[in-house]
């Protein structure tokens, strides 16, 4: 059996603009089922443990797919994701891969979070996948390849897109554009039109570009993994 790590965010304050943010839901609902419905073990972290934030935005009626409708039917998952343990407290060495849920709290928390950066570093050196959808390749600014470049350098990558963000009305708002850092950060970025599906599978990195994104980035972590 497979034994798949999520890591959500802790951040629930959208910059200095008194609204909310945190994780998008189906970016976590979609690939939950996906990973389940495979037969794998998933365990759930985040850097403060317990209840994640959940974006509100992404539970209003237009944001509602299958799996998050699945979700809200679905007690079983709901005190899962209720009880999610400190990132400090798991061991990379446990699992086979790790995901990451985007939504904007990515942005402050988890891409500055040491013991994520150590975890990605260490998923990748041993060979084992480390996927990311939306907002959260944010979680790749700062973790190094054994050189001592970064984990996108030269790599094909996406994420949310400047276009997407200015659509959403946050590009003043967000510490850091995930479209500009992957470039930046030498990563190879492509996208589709925004809001359309996208991922970009390179070696060991999957990355997808927006919520769309979120069940093929996990189908195509199962492949990676299979």
């Amino acid at each position: 059996m497979k034994k798949i790590l999520m890591v959500l965010t802790s951040h629930d304050q959208l910059g200095d603009t008194g609204a909310k943010t945190g994780f998008w839901l189906e970016e976590f609902a979609a690939p939950y089922y996906a990973f389940k419905d495979s037969g794998a073990a998933i365990t759930l972290a985040s850097p403060l443990g317990g209840q994640p934030p959940l974006d509100p935005k992404s539970d209003d009626a237009g944001s509602q797919t299958e799996a998050t409708l699945r979700f809200k039917a679905d007690t079983a998952a709901q005190a899962v994701l209720a009880s999610t343990l400190k990132l400090k407290d798991v061991s990379g060495t446990d699992f086979d891969a790790v995901f990451y849920p985007g939504g904007h709290g990515p942005l402050w928390d988890l891409a500055e979070d040491p013991t994520s950066i150590a975890l990605i570093e260490a998923m990748l050196n041993a060979g084992k996948p480390v996927a990311a959808v939306c907002h959260a390749p944010a979680v790749l600014r700062h973790p190094k390849a054994g050189d001592g470049a970064s984990v996108v350098n030269g790599k094909n990558v996406t994420g949310f897109t400047n276009t997407e963000e200015a659509a959403a009305g946050l590009t003043e708002v967000v510490p850091f554009l995930v479209e500009d850092m992957l470039t930046q950060n030498g990563g190879v970025y492509s996208k589709a039109a925004d809001w359309h599906p996208h991922v970009v599978t390179d070696g060991l990195l999957i990355t997808g570009q927006n919520p769309a994104s979120s069940e093929p980035a996990a189908q195509a972590l199962l492949k990676a993994l299979a």
